[in-house]
């Protein structure tokens, strides 16, 4: 079956592949790791590989601080708070726990919700990805 010119091409990168990409921390892009952070804390302004730029405007990431912390609550904080609620650990040391968690949990998934957050965006808008023929920047920037 031949396909008429004004038909669609496929795009070069799956909404399957944004997503395997977001869980493993990698460019939505072109798929490189590593290329989300510079350092475990620092995220990069673009992908050092592809050039894809991933500041999407002012307060974008705070859809991933909302995803921080819901993981937080839900696999860190309540596990501890149903061992507690059956007795199997004690009023001093769920205290204890959970006052670790609530500080190294959101550190520790801190490049996973980022990630999360732009697998979730790119999921939605894959036609702004340059391997599909966007311009890889957001339109209110383009001007």
């Amino acid at each position: 079956m031949t396909t008429s010119p004004s038909s669609p091409t496929p795009p070069a990168v799956t909404r399957w592949e944004i997503v395997q990409r977001g869980l493993l921390v990698r460019c939505p892009n072109c798929g490189a790791p590593n290329a989300l952070f510079l350092r475990q804390l620092t995220m990069n302004k673009a992908c050092p590989s592809c050039g894809l730029s991933f500041e999407r405007g002012a307060g974008f990431f705070l859809g991933s601080m909302s995803i921080n912390y819901t993981a937080t609550l839900v696999l860190g904080l309540l596990p501890v708070a149903i061992l507690w609620y059956v007795n199997v650990l004690g009023g001093q040391a769920t205290m204890v726990l959970l006052f670790a968690l609530v500080l190294l949990f959101p550190m520790a998934f801190y490049r996973h919700s980022r990630s999360l957050w732009l697998m979730s965006y790119f999921y939605f808008l894959p036609q702004e990805l340059p391997a599909n023929g966007g311009t890889g920047v957001p339109e209110d920037k383009l001007s």
